[in-house]
């Protein structure tokens, strides 16, 4: 593992008053702070909203650690009391936008009670997209991992997400000559396509990382080390790093049937209409329309098919979503 990646990923440890006895301490942290430091990452302003979780114990800490400039705290106080839906989504994050922007700030983050899920806020107020927190933070460690240390254990360039994730980790896996899996929606699910793979990196849409070198478990933390070392090797504001990646869009539908309805049968007769189409069947039944993608999943406890679609805009998602949802209809006639 390479020097930066192996100080990235150790900082969240005693950096952030927390022990790992995956993680080498102190010595890697303090190794951390001086390379985001020789980067330029101390200039930064951070926003962080950490919704009255432990985050506001940690995250603060493991910034100022990194060496970060300006630490500005919102909802910080580990009381539990949530100011908002603690979902780091972005309608539950209009504070935090609007404090990036009085504050003039670099970026905004912000973290689920657990910790475990990670968004960020550009420094114009608009969202990084959770979807896109693993892409960022999957391009530096592809970018950055050496080949000579994974070429013997055939792990080179592997990532992992579920189906329902955008395509946009597969895009910045291919162009690093690596090798995309899409898992089972779950987090034991793309631990255990991880594992079966040896992926490098891996995770889910929303907000959660997976870094072996660390630990097999989703990580705001150390997506917090990789992600910042990544913007202060690139030189670029956080809305220029957003830009460089592709642009995809996900609509999250749902249509609800009855309990008498054989869903199978509804799921199978999708799959026959789009069946010159490329299918995966991990989980429920995912088809692929060249850059465009549909997950259908029944519910476990509902009579109801989640439909979840991508395109490169948010119309020709939805619109294409809506092309399934008819097709549903027309068989249930």
């Amino acid at each position: 593992m390479p020097s930066n990646l192996a100080r990235a990923h150790s900082s969240f440890g005693k950096c952030a008053g927390t022990q790992s006895r995956m993680t080498p301490m102190p010595a890697a942290c303090n190794a951390s702070t001086r390379n985001l430091k020789s980067s330029g990452e101390t200039k930064r302003e951070v926003v962080v909203d950490a919704v009255n979780s432990t985050g506001g114990i940690f995250v603060p800490a493991l910034l100022k650690a990194l060496g970060v400039h300006q630490i500005t705290e919102i909802y910080c106080e580990p009381n539990g009391h949530f100011p908002h839906n603690p979902e780091p989504l972005p309608e539950n994050l209009v504070a935090l936008s609007d404090a990036v922007k009085q504050n003039q700030a670099d970026l905004g983050i912000a973290v689920d009670p657990d910790v475990d899920r990670l968004c960020f806020v550009c420094e114009d107020g608009q969202m990084f997209g959770e979807e896109y927190t693993l892409v960022a933070v999957a391009d530096f460690v592809l970018k950055n991992t050496s080949s000579q240390t994974y070429a013997a254990q055939q792990k080179l360039g592997n990532t992992v997400s579920n189906l329902s994730s955008t395509r946009a980790l597969r895009d910045v896996t291919t162009a690093a000559n690596g090798k995309y899996i899409a898992s089972a929606v779950g987090e034991v699910n793309v631990v255990n396509a991880m594992k079966a793979n040896q992926a490098i990196i891996g995770g889910e849409g929303n907000g959660g990382i997976i870094y072996p070198e660390s630990h097999y478990g989703r990580d705001a933390l150390v997506g917090i080390a990789l992600f910042l070392t990544h913007l202060a090797k690139s030189n670029q504001s956080i809305s220029e790093l957003r830009k460089s990646y592709p642009a995809y869009f996900i609509s999250k539908n749902k249509i609800d049937l009855t309990p008498e309805i054989n869903i199978d049968q509804l799921l199978a007769k999708v799959k026959a209409k789009y069946q010159a189409q490329p299918i995966n069947e991990v989980d429920g039944l995912k088809i692929e329309f060249d850059k465009e993608w549909v997950h259908l999943r029944r519910s476990n406890t509902e009579a109801i098919i989640r439909i979840y679609s991508e395109s490169q805009t948010a119309a020709a998602a939805q619109a294409l979503a809506e092309k399934i949802i008819g097709d549903i209809k027309e068989f249930i006639k």
